[in-house]
């Protein structure tokens, strides 16, 4: 392997034996004057293929041990998603973890209001984000509190889609609390967040969203059923419609009849396990 551009003390890139750009993680491997040729790879503790070079800078302030975490939670995280991250995530994500560490050691507490919305809609993620912590524990020997599980879910969840966006994430979060707000002056209910029913309902709602900034509504010809349902269940479907003029208000999302059907099916499911 030859190193041909120090990061900093224990990250270099460099070439390997095929002639590709590399990002190499190991003890000491930025001290000896570059370009030279590595011959003990043992020395190389972790590689990095196809990392954007504006992620360079963002190593070089990173500890190796915080880098080598992310790399490790990003592997289980691949294996437990099924899905492929990209390459720049365990930088992203040490990134994060690296902040974290600072600010829990100056003390500095970050509120979390979306931390139970995250723990409920994305429970893999955030059950990979306390484990995360573990792993983060291991390499660094700095215990973090179970609330910094969340950044690490959001940053999962963001990765898992490749046109993801953490703001996205948080948008989405955002409105099902918003909704969750109406539901419950609506209703004059208290939401039971653990309850079956309301999983799916914001299941449901997560998808909705999605249609709904994607521009593409499910279209099933249900109008007369709407009419029908909307008799029979009243309070369901004016719930329904203030979500859907909250939606448009907001947003500029207009939900069309099956929409607002699906909306009010699973509003009154939530309704009726609530009054039991």
């Amino acid at each position: 392997m030859k190193i041909i551009k120090k990061i900093n003390t224990n990250a270099v890139l460099a070439l390997d034996s095929a002639g590709h750009e590399v990002v190499a993680l190991g003890k000491g491997l930025g001290f000896p004057p570059v370009p030279y040729e590595l011959e003990d790879l043992t020395k190389v503790d972790r590689t990095f293929y196809d990392v954007d070079p504006k992620y360079f800078d963002t190593a070089e302030d990173i500890p190796r041990s915080v880098i080598l975490a992310s790399a490790d939670i990003c592997e289980i995280a691949e294996v437990e998603l099924s899905c492929e991250m990209n390459p720049n995530v365990p930088f992203t994500l040490a990134d994060h973890l690296n902040f974290s560490i600072e600010r829990f050691n100056k003390s500095l507490e970050v509120k979390t209001p979306l931390a139970y919305d995250v723990k409920h809609l994305y429970p893999k993620e955030y059950a990979l984000g306390v484990r995360a912590l573990d792993i983060l524990r291991q390499y660094t020997g700095v215990e973090l509190p179970e609330s910094d599980a969340v950044g690490v879910a959001l940053h999962l969840i963001n990765a898992e889609a490749e046109t993801g966006s953490i703001h996205s994430t948080m948008l989405t979060l955002s409105i099902i609390e918003d909704v969750d707000a109406i539901l419950e002056e609506q209703l004059n209910v208290t939401l039971d967040k653990d309850d079956f029913y309301y999983s799916r309902f914001t299941m449901h709602l997560r998808y909705l969203i999605q249609r709904l900034a994607d521009g593409k509504q499910t279209s099933t010809k249900l109008g007369t059923m709407l009419r029908q349902m909307s008799a029979e269940y009243p309070t369901a479907y004016y719930c329904s419609k203030k979500i859907c003029e909250y939606l448009l208000d907001g947003y500029g999302w207009r939900c069309n009849d099956e929409e607002l059907l699906y909306l009010l099916i699973h509003i009154n499911r939530v309704k009726e396990q609530c009054e039991q």
